[in-house]
């Protein structure tokens, strides 16, 4: 009987230790998994404006939401001189200013990763007015840098020149991007589509052109600026509209100009828009040279001869000629048709306006969301200022845009309360901002956004404590040694009961 009870106790005791070895290894397998993630990618976005050309560097995890990847600006940086539109006439020089920033670029992402790096160059509306104007100078300039990324160690996937409405949606999606209006973190810090949540419309004031997009009330209604935007895997159908020569600085050279033409001296100007007792001389080529200006260009056109412009600062008179800038006849009073006979939505929601709006109204010591009248009042203040008193009263003072201040202040006024219809019961929708967080709003981030639709993601590795093979060769042999112990604990079972059995028979038979 002893020799029966230790094989039982033995096997009693690795059937036990099978159990709970075959348990822990499972729970220790799928609980230390490791997940590998395949590490970061990087994009690079170069935006060619009609003043200047800005680089970002963007990156986001190789796994994505929806086919869309989660980005985050990294770094900018500002080329040095003007935009790639002015090297017309020399697209050969325009290469050296973009090493200083590609260095620093070439830094900031691992050297490794260099040559999966996708670098877009996206040129806006000082390139789309050269086309118009000069298409084969505007070939010259996009080859001139498409042969300087060829010797780059990233992938170049080429420079084009954008549309306006591609660089209003893209603006529209960069600000709802950073706003967090397509994705949030839920409480598993895991990306979720926000519940009910509202779109912003954007507003982008640049150099040569400007941008309004919104999701309009009724989307279904179709106008012919509506685009259809995929991303995180919803639909979103935009109305954009791009007006040309509406940029701050093709505006300003269309008052120039204006003020020109309706001069009766043509060597001395005054210009109620620029500080009193500022003085400058410009060439007629500054501003009659643009195609945004061709139709004020004087019937004795001397590109090089020089033009006094003395400064008034005369708010009243100021406001009265940038009006002249808008046509608000071209809509015959339709409701849906705010200037030069452009069919617009009524504006609805939130905006954010960025860029040159931004700078403006930072300028007039304003920032995020202020009335219609604190505006005016700043900017009629800001306006009769003269040139001296400017130099104290802005926080980085540069001539070429301290002078153009009050000008762009009076012009965004006419652009968003007689263009786009605010008010001053929707004005205070506008929020004017510059970046969210540390990304910069602007069209770049939009256009690596849905440029990242196309990068195919890469799944996560998960690295296990023990191989595949390993694991699943000890699981065997453990199960197979508890199903041994447990075939031998039955055997003994039965071995002991028929003995048990026996035992009771011979009692029985056994005679007194």
């Amino acid at each position: 009987r002893m020799l029966t009870r230790t094989p039982s106790v033995i096997a009693q005791v690795f059937l036990f230790l099978s159990i709970v070895l075959v348990i822990a290894i499972a729970v220790i397998q799928i609980n230390q998994q490791q997940i590998l993630y395949p590490g970061l990618k990087y994009g690079i976005v170069l935006d060619a404006g009609s003043s200047r050309t800005t680089v970002y560097v963007y990156e986001w995890p190789a796994e994505k939401e929806n086919d869309t990847g989660v980005v985050s600006q990294t770094f900018k940086c500002n080329v040095k001189g003007p935009g790639i539109s002015s090297y017309e006439s020399n697209p050969g020089a325009l290469a050296k200013p973009f090493d200083d920033c590609l260095n620093k670029v070439k830094e900031r992402i691992p050297v490794h990763l260099h040559k999966n790096t996708s670098v877009y160059l996206g040129a806006t509306a000082g390139m789309r007015l050269l086309r118009l104007q000069n298409e084969t100078a505007a070939n010259e300039v996009l080859a001139s840098i498409q042969n300087y990324f060829r010797e780059q160690p990233f992938e170049f996937r080429g420079a084009q020149i954008i549309t306006g409405p591609e660089e209003g949606v893209y603006g529209w999606i960069t600000a709802n991007y950073l706003m967090g209006n397509f994705l949030e973190r839920n409480l598993w810090r895991t990306w979720v589509r926000p519940y009910r949540k509202e779109t912003m419309g954007a507003l982008d004031l640049g150099g040569a052109s400007t941008q309004i997009s919104f999701i309009p009330e009724d989307s279904q209604e179709n106008f012919n600026s509506t685009l259809q935007v995929k991303l995180y895997g919803y639909n979103y159908n935009v109305y954009t509209h791009s007006f040309q020569c509406y940029g701050r600085d093709e505006a300003e050279k269309r008052l120039l100009a204006l003020l020109l033409q309706k001069s009766n001296t043509g060597s001395s100007v005054d210009n109620p828009c620029y500080p009193q007792n500022y003085n400058t001389a410009l060439t007629i080529k500054y501003f009659s040279g643009s195609l945004c200006t061709q139709s004020l260009r004087p019937a004795n056109y001397y590109p090089n001869q020089l033009v006094n412009f003395h400064g008034t600062g005369d708010p009243g008179l100021c406001q009265e000629m940038v009006s002249l800038l808008f046509n608000f006849t071209a809509c015959r009073d339709r409701e849906d048709c705010p200037f030069n006979g452009i069919h617009q939505p009524k504006a609805k929601g939130n905006f954010v306006a960025f860029s040159g709006f931004y700078y403006t109204i930072n300028a007039l010591n304003l920032s995020g969301h202020f009335s219609l009248a604190d505006f005016n009042s700043s900017m009629w203040f800001f306006c009769s200022q003269s040139w001296a008193q400017l130099q104290f009263m802005l926080p980085k003072f540069e001539e070429i845009y301290a002078r153009s201040y009050c000008f762009s202040a009076n012009f965004i006024y006419y652009l968003l309360v007689y263009g786009y219809n605010f008010d001053a019961e929707t004005w205070p929708q506008i929020h004017f901002q510059k970046e969210v967080g540390n990304s910069s709003i602007a069209w770049s981030l939009g256009y690596m956004l849905s440029l990242t639709n196309m990068i195919p993601a890469e799944g996560k590795l998960i690295q296990l404590p023990l191989k595949p093979s390993l694991f699943a060769g000890l699981l065997v042999f453990l199960t197979a040694m508890a199903l041994l112990c447990l075939l031998f604990l039955v055997y003994l079972c039965i071995v002991s009961h028929d003995q048990k059995n026996i035992s009771c028979v011979e009692h029985v038979f056994i005679p007194e």
